[in-house]
């Protein structure tokens, strides 16, 4: 049996976690709300926040799970990709914290961490995948259709050339100034709208790859247009824009995925990363899962944005192999699975 600390702090989140096993005692996430009124994330913010914030969430989820710190076996973190600064707060407490307690380290790929986040068990019910399946890792900086062959065989087949489906619904949002991060605003302002009262353009790219700079051209010079003939749309036409664009979205992402599947014979299907939580995303895995006979697996709303569990499950796998870092690790900003 292993007691893992898991620590996270890639972006603008700062979470610890701690895992028996694979089983999650407990998970805490500490948001920065700072980055609201900037329309983004503010890299030097973010890892100020980090350091005020990372001691009290590592504390939390001791106290939550009524270990102390002696009981540790190991701690996992986030060595990339993500923000260098902020990366480099959670590496940096792992390594003191692991120093003084003389347990071992364990670096986790951020995005290895998202796939992996389907093994974590929280009862003896849990249904993991098994391999191979299909993963659509989605979020504001990475769109991926993973095929994965084992727990740390991961091979991309497909990927946005240029932008993110999450950063297309996050730069609608800061359009039509609905506020940071646009994503989740989008997905509630949408479920009283009409998702085929617009257009939007749809990409045609090869392959399994996705690209979403079109899109955002293509809302952009939209409601730059019916803006010049009447001030008040977007305030009209609120809930219909953001379903429309939600379904665009979300179209996109799917039909590349049916695509992957049925040609690859592969019908486990998961999704995974930020996107995930979109309501409207998690219908549309479900319902096109049941008309093609998949069997889907979405993740825990807990699980889906950045969170220490994820990593802590990564770290776990890391852990029964004996795969731990050296103290001399630093974090990565950039690099694939």
């Amino acid at each position: 049996m292993s007691i893992i600390l898991a620590i996270e702090s890639s972006c603008d989140d700062t979470s610890a976690a701690l895992l028996r096993d694979d089983y999650t005692l407990a998970n805490s996430v500490a948001n920065q709300r700072i980055h609201e009124r900037y329309g983004g994330v503010v890299p030097e913010l973010a890892s100020r926040a980090h350091q005020q914030n990372i001691v009290p969430v590592v504390d939390m989820v001791l106290s939550q799970a009524g270990l102390s710190v002696n009981q540790l076996d190991a701690i996992a973190f986030t060595r990339g990709p993500g923000l260098l600064g902020s990366l480099l707060v959670g590496v940096s407490f792992a390594k003191a914290m692991g120093l003084a307690l003389n347990i071992p380290l364990i670096e986790v790929n951020h995005l290895e961490a998202h796939i992996l986040s389907h093994f974590i068990k929280e009862d003896a019910t849990t249904v993991t995948p098994e391999f191979p399946f299909l993963c659509l890792l989605v979020s504001g900086g990475h769109t991926q259709i993973m095929l994965v062959r084992d727990v740390f065989d991961m091979v991309i087949i497909g990927q946005t050339i240029d932008d993110a489906a999450g950063e297309a619904f996050d730069k609608s949002a800061k359009i039509m100034n609905l506020g940071y991060p646009g994503g989740p605003v989008i997905d509630k302002l949408a479920t009283d709208g009409n998702p085929t009262a617009f257009q939007f353009a749809q990409p045609h790219i090869a392959d399994y790859n996705y690209s979403f700079s079109g899109l955002k051209t293509s809302i952009l010079y939209f409601l730059r247009d019916r803006l010049k003939e009447d001030a008040q749309f977007i305030e009209t036409h609120k809930a219909d824009l953001c379903a429309s664009i939600q379904r665009t979205i979300i179209d996109i992402l799917i039909k590349k995925l049916i695509l992957a599947a049925t040609q690859l014979k592969i019908p486990r299907i998961a999704i995974a990363g930020g996107v995930s939580a979109n309501s409207a995303m998690r219908r549309a895995i479900t319902e096109t899962g049941e008309r093609l006979g998949w069997t889907t697996f979405i993740p825990k709303l807990a699980y889906t944005t950045d969170n220490a569990a994820m990593v802590g499950i990564a770290g776990y796998f890391k852990y029964l192999r004996g795969e731990f870092a050296a103290l001399e690790v630093t974090p990565y900003a950039r690099m694939s699975v």
